[in-house]
């Protein structure tokens, strides 16, 4: 049962979020039961099909064909798409290419059930009541990434002189006001930015959540258990390093990281592991008792070519798959910016983003409520490529 997609020129990325928009559709149509074809294809093929099967040798944005003319039966039928006519219409509507789709497979799945908005007047008001009804329903389902933003680096320039300017803490108000989901710090062992002092006063202020990352020592445990945070991510740490240099090797450490996660866990603390995109270690983050991952996107953000991107990409796609299949709660971040953030929004399986660096930097130039809300625009938004 479900959706099965059909590619004239494949593109695994997009099909990720593309099958789980017509999932949502049949569900919302009552109908997650059911067997869909979705087919997207050039202009030219479909000009194919619409001349074979419609007498019509033109393009048109969607096709659809009814399998059954019995709605019990578990095979629907197919839906065709132009994706060359379905982005020009994103293009002309200025609309992002995946809210075309979802109006056009909604559309598509409205004349398999049986409606026709090519016959009487009531026959397509009938239509595009059913019409929208979906669409709401999918609007009202639909769910968008969260973005939690890293202060550690105002703490950075305040450390530089020594003195009490800027003030994270102050940062985080702003962030939030700028309609942030959360606020991340990272309070390190030799404490080169954020400090104690810091995340006391956070727990005290910040509204939406509070996200401390740390290192699973018996210092840091403590002091978590102590401040309570919403939510702690353990990452890998060392001292000589400018910035955590990779993921957590939860497999090496499996039975340290157990420990560590039962006394959080005692503490009423929900636990992330910032991984590498690898299987085995989001196999063990699960074993371990983790209810979330941070994938580490740092290959993927410093990649050197657009080949090597696109392989990084495919691989946290299919690790965000992986982990959200074994029911864990699926983050992401590291190196990610307003040039690459967009491409990863659009996976469905990652429903947290944790940016600092790159927003820090652009509140520079612009303030930190430009800042935060051109990246929000990002997350949110989210686009197919």
């Amino acid at each position: 049962m479900g959706v099965d997609i059909v590619w004239e020129h494949p593109s695994q990325r997009a099909s990720i979020i593309i099958k789980r928009v017509a999932s949502l559709l049949l569900k919302c149509a009552g109908l997650s039961q059911k067997d869909l074809s979705l087919y997207l294809v050039s202009d030219e093929k479909i000009t194919q099909i619409n001349k074979q099967w419609l007498n019509r040798p033109w393009p048109t944005n969607v096709i659809s064909f009814s399998q059954s003319d019995d709605l019990t039966s578990n095979l629907l039928g197919d839906i065709v798409i132009s994706l060359d006519t379905a982005r020009r219409e994103a293009e002309e509507a200025g609309v992002s290419l995946e809210n075309r789709l979802i109006a056009l497979i909604a559309h598509g799945l409205v004349h398999i059930m049986g409606y026709d908005h090519e016959g009487s007047n009531s026959d397509k008001i009938s239509f595009e009541k059913k019409e929208k009804e979906l669409l709401k329903a999918v609007a009202q389902e639909k769910i968008m990434a969260d973005l939690c933003i890293n202060v550690d680096h105002v703490a950075t320039i305040r450390q530089a002189r020594g003195g009490v300017e800027p003030d994270p803490v102050a940062a985080a108000v702003l962030v939030e006001l700028a309609g942030a989901d959360g606020i991340v710090v990272h309070l390190r062992e030799d404490r080169r930015h954020i400090q104690d002092r810091d995340v006391k006063l956070l727990r005290q202020l910040v509204q939406t959540r509070l996200t401390l990352e740390m290192a699973a020592t018996e210092e840091m445990l403590k002091i978590a258990s102590e401040i309570k945070p919403d939510i702690v991510t353990l990452v890998p740490e060392k001292r000589e390093e400018i910035t955590t240099e990779g993921g957590l090797d939860v497999v090496s450490l499996e039975s340290h990281i157990a420990e560590a996660i039962e006394f959080l866990h005692k503490a009423s603390i929900p636990v992330s592991l910032f991984v590498d995109p690898e299987q085995e270690q989001i196999e063990a983050s699960k074993r371990v008792g983790a209810e979330c991952i941070e994938i580490h996107t740092g290959r993927y953000a410093e990649a050197s070519s657009p080949e090597q991107e696109d392989y990084e990409y495919e691989q946290i796609a299919e690790m965000a798959r992986i982990g959200s299949d074994l029911g864990l709660r699926v983050h992401a971040g590291h190196g990610l910016n307003y040039q690459n953030t967009a491409r990863l929004a659009a996976l469905p399986e990652i429903v947290e983003f944790s940016i600092g660096h790159s927003i820090i930097s652009r509140a520079v130039m612009v303030g930190m409520e430009q800042a935060v809300k051109e990246m929000l625009s990002l997350v949110k938004k989210g686009r197919i490529v």
